[in-house]
């Protein structure tokens, strides 16, 4: 057997292989348990961002080792020309929870199997195209991921431009500004096919939807034969406290993406559509390799086992613990959010230096604006490492005022 290539130091090595998309980490990380993590140096840190709201279980959770190892053992890929159960028992279970239990919604709904949110969003804005309308408004400031297709549906320019022109056809609106959006629709509203939406924004600080928005958005709609698609891929699986954080409103949207939390560590994304937006995708129209592989829809059932109700109850006090803890802080103006996703609006434009600061202190904080640190850590961090990591952050912050 070949000797593999190894390299005497990962961060040094880094640029020299890598392409350079994210620049050069600061620290390599070897291992981990729960919700801390250990560097090649033995250094040891409370994660407070799981991965970008990914790793909602923590590191090596065993249930997930059990299922994957299980899995990988009897049958690791197929395509989607075979069917394997594991695949079935995850879309059977994320419409169940999708439909809360309503025989009719369930029956109705279908789910595309994807490898991330990128890929959920783009199968939702084929879905979108399959109307035959040609409309399709997203909110400024949204993000729904990086491939071409999705790019154009995130309302950010300096993520945009560099890669125009642009897949045409998208709209932009101010998030939470129901009256704009109406009014965007009224200029030929039989020409929209979708409106797309996150119910909390987090790339670009953890803004939730205004309370109500997502039902006025339902109801335009509903009234104007619009598909609704919620981009709950980092807002999904629990974080917010609910399965869904657009339960929050007790709205049903007609299409629904997701992907990080869902495999726990593992790469897979989703895409549920409902009732007449089900129907549109035919065989031919869409597809992709990996997409319901068994070994990450074996990840994925191991965190549907975990994420239930009561489940979701427990995230919502850590989350209140979390924000009570961090609003007592100096230099801390708001915490925004639910569960735990949260935004820690600061009163100096310190953020990012707070992310590199936060690393002395033993915690791994996240910056996606100057002045907002974003918390997305495992949804199974204990009581006793929120005190701790509330407390690394209080010492984060002193050192740089």
């Amino acid at each position: 057997m070949k000797n593999l290539a190894t390299v005497d130091n990962t961060l040094q090595s880094w640029p020299q292989v890598i392409l350079n998309s994210y620049g050069t980490p600061p620290i390599e990380l070897v291992s981990g348990k729960g919700a801390t993590v250990s560097d090649d140096q033995g250094n040891v840190y409370i994660d407070l961002l799981a991965g970008i709201a990914v790793n909602v279980l923590g590191h090596a959770h065993p249930a997930i080792i059990e299922a994957v190892s299980s899995q990988i053992s009897q049958l690791g890929h197929v395509s989607n020309l075979f069917a394997s159960r594991p695949v079935v028992e995850v879309a059977a279970e994320l419409i169940q929870r999708f439909s809360l239990n309503d025989a009719h919604l369930a029956a109705d709904t279908r789910v595309f199997f994807c490898n991330s949110g990128a890929e959920a969003n783009e199968a939702a804005f084929k879905i979108a195209r399959l109307t035959g309308r040609g409309r399709i408004l997203a909110a400024v400031d949204g993000f729904h991921g990086r491939t071409m297709g999705a790019l154009a549906l995130t309302g950010q320019p300096d993520k945009r431009e560099p890669f125009a022109p642009m897949v045409q056809g998208v709209e932009f609106y101010p998030y939470g500004d129901l009256d704009y959006l109406q009014k965007l629709v009224a200029t030929n509203p039989n020409d929209v096919a979708a409106i797309i939406l996150e119910p909390i924004q987090g790339e670009t600080g953890v803004i939730p939807a205004p309370e109500g928005f997502l039902t006025g958005v339902r109801e335009l709609c509903t009234a104007n034969g619009i598909l609704m698609i919620v981009d709950e891929v980092q807002t999904g699986i629990g974080r917010t406290g609910n399965f869904f954080a657009h339960q929050h409103e007790g709205i049903i949207p007609d299409v629904v993406t997701m992907a990080k939390g869902l495999g726990g560590g593992l790469p897979i994304g989703a895409c549920l559509a409902t009732g007449k937006a089900a129907e549109l995708m035919t065989p031919g129209k869409h597809g992709t390799t990996f997409g319901g592989n068994p070994v990450a829809c074996a990840a994925a059932r191991a965190v549907l086992s975990i994420v239930d109700d009561e489940f979701c109850t427990d995230v919502n006090r850590k989350g209140a613990q979390f924000t009570e803890a961090l609003l007592k802080l100096d230099g801390v103006t708001e915490v925004r959010g639910r569960g735990l996703m949260l935004g820690v609006v600061l009163d100096k434009p310190v953020a990012k230096q707070a992310v590199a600061e936060g690393l002395k202190h033993g915690v791994i904080l996240n910056a996606p604006a100057d002045n907002i640190i974003r918390l997305t850590p495992p949804l199974v961090i204990s009581e006793d490492e929120i005190a701790d990591a509330v407390k690394a952050i209080a010492d984060t912050l002193a050192a740089l005022s």
